[in-house]
């Protein structure tokens, strides 16, 4: 039957070839574009109907609806775009070979030393995250409490509606993503690694969608090629593609669109302003802080596409790139659980609890959001000055607290109160973020502030002119300051500028194409030694990111094992150590098809539960504040935290349960873990 499955899903990636053929020009960097427009436009709404139908677990019917999407998606594109002369995508695969091998022999030994570092580092590091995402379990946080957790919650129940989950996210988060992890988990044979897919191919995607955009712009293929494996060693991006985090697929959405929104500038044909409506609406329902982007989205399509001769032009183009943004939000958006947060919460995202918890309403009055938003500014720039990745080692640590030390100065002596002051933050601002938040969180490593970030802001005042990126740099600060303004500081902030590399990296271009920067010159002996220097350091800062990732280690470091070597509950728990054992109890007591009863709490892990087959079947009695629930009938066992069953609530504590416990005695945590006891029903 899992051939069967296999042999579908290939079947059905040949489909998404033939049509994405079918409307994209003869461009490598197109098609696979299109074919992952194609794909997650076909899985989502293909989600939404089985939902609808409680088909969700049914693997046959999922076969036959992402099937029918796709016909569907033929027919709209065969009637939008006119049908161009035929080719290969070998012969095309074939062509840009020939192009690749050309273009090598007639590099610069520079520039040849350059990039031989760059691909070797790329290619290695991408065959360790290969066999990390193929080899090891899902251990990230919000996956733990929400993402993965509420995947399987759905397959149980064969549908995607609101449950009352115990961790807000489980109901109020966007099920786009979900439907694809779904769909990739049931068709692979219930193979969970495949969760992860998603993730790791959105990797790859954003990087051509990099070179792609950068082709657009500056029609140089070492300038596209040095942005793409630039971007590819951004370190939080790069740690993202063996996670579930969602951060890594909206920027593989964001970077979609902007290809299309620039090549739709080049060519100025329709096709690619219904591309970027459909994209559009499929990355908003992905995402919520998708808004936050809308201003530098905006200022892109300002460039590519409002700038018009006259005013018919101007309005022409404006109906049609609408009209494809409403119709896609109908298709992609709306169902995604925004209308359905709004029936039951009365707000698109969620309860009040989580808006005051994580978004602009915990600044208080505007004088103070703009005080503290300004501040935020300022904390996230001396974040990304840093050498992460390089800090992971001790020696590199050294080095880091070394060369900080002329800023850390600086803000003692203008007196900012980055540290002190924190009514507008998660976890308070620190001049040295604790390991926690560096190891597993990164930020763009030595290419953003040696090299990115200045050139952003050199354009931005406009030292250095150019026009296409001075709109860029515009884009990239309005994101960096909603950011800052929106929500309160967290040390985990920088997996959300990964979307902001999109807008900065793309000012790499500059080092190839303006004549006062270009490393293609001759001479400049000292402008391309210190370029080279931060190549060689990016590349560094990398492999010792992936190598010295605590969270999910190809080899042993720090005292732990490898991920491959790890025990299951011991790897899904790392962030929260002090459950571990607890957790290993009731792992070796719970039979791997029991149903169990959970009155746990919002940060609780419920994902480790499910067993290493994902067979137990959880049960939530404590949903997010509505109160604890009677056990369910069919309950087997109940797994509660003292906190919420005790000798006042509703379910009082009997003599007999199973202590697990937790280990009290741990400091440094984000989250202290509870009293856990286990009670047999039957």
């Amino acid at each position: 039957m899992v051939l069967f499955y296999w042999l579908a899903f290939f079947l059905f990636l040949y489909g998404i070839g033939f049509v994405a053929k079918k409307v994209a020009q003869p461009s490598l960097t197109e098609w696979l574009l299109s074919c992952f427009v194609l794909f997650t436009g076909s899985i989502i709404p293909s989600g939404f109907i089985l939902s609808a139908l409680d088909l969700t677990a049914h693997v046959y019917v999922w076969i036959i609806t992402s099937f029918l999407i796709l016909s569907l998606h033929y027919l709209i594109w065969s009637y939008l775009v006119n049908a161009g002369p035929g080719y290969s995508v070998r012969s095309v695969l074939s062509n840009r070979l020939t192009t690749f091998r050309a273009w090598i022999r007639e590099l610069s030994p520079y520039l040849k030393a350059i990039f031989l570092i760059m691909f070797s580092t790329f290619v290695f590091i991408g065959v360790t995250n290969l066999i990390l995402v193929l080899f090891t379990a899902p251990n990230e946080w919000d996956s733990m409490t929400g993402h993965l957790n509420r995947a399987v919650r759905y397959i149980q129940r064969g549908t995607m509606a609101h449950f009352g989950g115990t961790n807000w996210n489980m109901d109020t988060y966007p099920k786009s993503l979900t439907t694809i992890q779904i769909y990739s988990y049931l068709i692979s044979g219930n193979f969970e690694n495949a969760f992860k897919l998603i993730h790791h191919a959105s990797y790859y995607i954003s990087l051509v969608a990099v070179f792609g955009t950068a082709q657009r712009i500056g029609r140089n293929l070492s300038a596209s090629f040095f942005c793409a494996l630039a971007y590819s060693l951004f370190l939080d991006f790069l740690m993202q593609a063996i996670s579930t985090e969602t951060d890594i697929v909206m920027t593989a959405y964001l970077s979609c669109l902007m290809y299309f929104l620039f090549t739709y500038y080049s060519t100025r044909s329709n096709k690619y302003l219904y591309f970027s409506g459909m994209i559009f609406g499929i990355v908003f329902g992905h995402k919520v802080t998708f808004a936050l982007l809308l201003p530098s989205v905006f200022v892109i399509m300002l460039y590519t596409v409002f700038l018009a001769p006259d005013l018919k032009t101007f309005f022409a183009r404006f109906v049609k790139l609408g009209v494809s943004i409403f119709v896609a939000m109908l298709i992609y958006t709306f169902p995604t659980g925004y209308i359905k947060n709004i029936m039951v919460f009365g707000h698109p995202i969620g309860p009040p609890t989580s808006l005051k918890h994580q978004s602009v309403e915990r600044a208080g009055p505007l004088s103070n959001l703009f005080e503290q938003g300004s501040r935020n500014m300022v904390r996230y720039a001396y974040d990304f000055f840093n050498l992460d990745g390089i800090r992971n080692a001790q020696w590199g640590y050294n080095l880091n607290t070394t060369i900080r030390k002329p800023i850390v100065a600086l803000e003692d002596k203008l007196h900012m109160r980055l540290d002190e002051e924190t009514d507008f933050s998660i976890l308070p601002f620190s001049m040295q973020r604790r390991f926690q938040n560096y190891n597993a969180n990164p930020y763009w490593g030595v290419f953003g502030f040696a090299l990115t970030l200045p050139l952003v802001l050199l354009v931005l005042v406009r030292v250095f002119r150019s026009r296409v990126h001075w709109f860029l740099a515009l884009a990239f600060c309005l994101h960096f300051a909603t950011l800052s303004y929106s929500a309160p500081y967290d040390p985990f902030k920088g997996r959300y500028f990964i979307e902001t590399g999109l807008f900065g990296v793309l000012f790499l271009l500059l080092l190839f194409s303006h004549h006062r920067l270009s490393i293609t010159k001759p001479r400049r002996n000292v402008w391309k030694g210190y370029v080279f220097v931060i190549v060689v350091l990016a590349c560094i800062s990398a492999v010792m990111s992936v190598y010295l990732n605590v969270r999910c280690l190809p080899l042993p470091a720090y005292g732990h094992e490898s991920a491959f070597k790890t025990e299951r509950v011991k790897f899904q728990t790392i962030a929260r150590p002090d459950i571990t054992k607890p957790y290993q109890a009731f792992d070796s007591i719970v039979p791997p098809d029991a149903t169990v009863a959970l009155a746990t709490i919002n940060d609780d892990f419920e994902y480790p539960l499910y067993g290493a087959e994902l067979s137990r079947k959880l049960i939530s009695i404590n949903p997010f504040e509505q109160g604890l629930k009677p056990i369910p009938k069919e309950a087997d066992y109940l797994f509660y935290a003292r906190s919420v069953v005790n000798d006042t609530s509703k379910i009082k504590a009997l003599p007999t349960d199973i202590r697990l416990g937790s280990d009290t005695t741990m400091t440094n945590l984000d989250v202290k873990g509870e009293d856990y006891y286990l009670r047999k029903l039957k």
